[in-house]
């Protein structure tokens, strides 16, 4: 009788949280079968199982539909849940994509049929947060991007074999030269394939900008030729040049799908602004049309005149977010949701932890290395940089200047005003103050007074 009254108590002080989302429902994602459940009173056989195959995804949206759902929420399981998510959206159901981690920390639920039915549960008393995914257009661009860095990666790995074919021979060129894949490197690489040995003439194909002299590049291909390693040289450079093509061919691609893009400002009254310093040569890897000119067209903004910002950090933020910054509220989201701002853990009134939340992101990757390129920037966005790396240390400072960069371009996308670093020269002041005041206060304790220098005559 104690045991079944304490229950009883304990029952009354429980509150069910108020349902939200009526027609809701959940579904768990998996690579062969799919589990759906909606609520109790919408069907006799609540949850159901669906194979993926396209005949039975288009059988699941239809019992949604006469189930009279409105809202589906997923969870983003791998890439399993695209064909699903795209087949709801066409139906004309929201579809709120969720991060398995906002979820899945609750005990005892191990199972597909739990899951569903515990995801239909939080959505419809709104405890889900969507996941950021942009619009289909820029995922269309996005998939030919990161197809082309798989492209890239699968290349390097061949770069890597000719490197390991050319040391087995103990020829060394590829440590003289800084790029075998250049036009030196594939010249001397063609004409040993094609069985020329003698590193005279070898070393006469060097081309005029090569810093290493002649001599050197002669002692370098100096080696033992021998058969098996020719032959794994030979595959590894045609592999090699495959790949270069199908990159120039996902380079066309992803143009014409850049030239689909609305236009934000009219390059006729409003042309792209030269660059202040030319660059000599491409980025590795980048491609080989007008990219900065279609990033303008299409942010409105110049983005490349932001310091350690260049035309690939645009490109990646391009197809990772879009050009709509709309879905975040402020800038402070927008670098939450990159994961580049303290993530506070308080508890009882202290904090527990203030580090940033660890974030899979190419957006997030780009900020942190056009951080890094400001250790050598002659703005104040370099000098804010190489303070904080002087005093937190580079880990902690790249993410502060990310933080900035990525608050400075939410503000550019937004507003579509041109990057002014004049705006700093009020920062630059103020922290000169600063730096005056703690002066005469260490000045002051050490019983010293400082006397400004008078200004030099004219």
């Amino acid at each position: 009788m104690a045991q079944s009254k304490k229950r009883k108590m304990k029952g009354k002080g429980t509150a069910e949280p108020p349902v939200l989302n009526p027609h809701a429902a959940g579904v768990d994602i998996g690579a062969t079968e799919i589990f759906v459940a909606v609520a109790a009173d919408r069907d006799s056989e609540p949850v159901r199982s669906f194979a993926t195959f396209t005949e039975d995804l288009n059988r699941l949206a239809d019992w949604l539909e006469f189930c009279r759902i409105k809202t589906v929420a997923m969870e983003s399981t791998g890439v399993f849940w695209i064909p699903l998510f795209q087949i709801l959206e066409a139906r004309g159901l929201e579809v709120c994509l969720v991060n398995a981690r906002y979820y899945q920390n609750v005990p005892g639920r191990r199972t597909d049929v739990s899951d569903c039915q515990w995801l239909q549960y939080l959505h419809s008393v709104g405890l889900l947060r969507r996941s950021f995914r942009p619009a289909d257009q820029v995922c269309v661009l996005r998939s030919l991007v990161r197809h082309r860095e798989s492209l890239i990666q699968s290349a390097s790995t061949h770069v890597l074999r000719m490197q390991k074919a050319l040391d087995q021979m103990n020829l060394q060129i590829h440590h003289v030269i800084s790029d075998i894949t250049g036009l030196t490197g594939l010249r001397i690489i063609d004409a040993i394939l094609e069985g020329q040995r003698d590193p005279v003439k070898l070393a006469k194909l060097r081309d005029g900008r090569i810093k290493a002299s002649e001599e050197t590049i002669i002692k370098s291909l100096v080696g033992d030729y021998r058969r098996e390693h020719l032959f794994t040289l030979r595959q590894s450079l045609a592999a090699w040049r495959y790949y270069q093509t199908l990159m120039q061919d996902c380079d066309r691609e992803i143009e014409q799908q850049l030239k689909l893009f609305d236009d934000a400002v009219d390059l006729q009254l409003h042309p792209l602004p030269p660059l202040k310093v030319k660059r000599k040569k491409l980025f590795g890897n980048e491609p080989k049309f007008d990219l900065r000119t279609h990033l303008y067209r299409i942010f409105g903004v110049d983005l490349t005149v932001v310091p350690g910002m260049n035309v690939l950090t645009a490109y990646t933020l391009l197809a990772e977010v879009g050009p709509d910054l709309s879905r975040f509220p402020s800038a402070g989201a927008f670098a939450s949701w990159l994961g580049l701002c303290p993530d506070n853990e308080i508890s009882g009134g202290k904090k527990l932890s203030a580090k940033t939340r660890h974030v899979v992101n190419r957006a997030t990757c780009a900020f942190r290395m056009a951080a890094n390129a400001l250790y050598k920037s002659h703005s104040w966005l370099g000098d804010f940089f190489r303070r904080l790396r002087a005093k937190l240390g580079a880990p902690k400072a790249i993410t502060a200047a990310a933080h900035k960069l990525a608050r400075i371009t939410f503000h550019l996308l937004r507003t579509r005003q041109p990057y002014n670093e004049s705006i700093f020269a009020t920062l630059e002041q103020q922290t000169r103050i600063r730096m005056e005041g703690r002066l005469k206060a260490q000045a002051h304790a050490l019983g010293f007074q400082l006397v400004p220098l008078a200004p030099k005559p004219a």
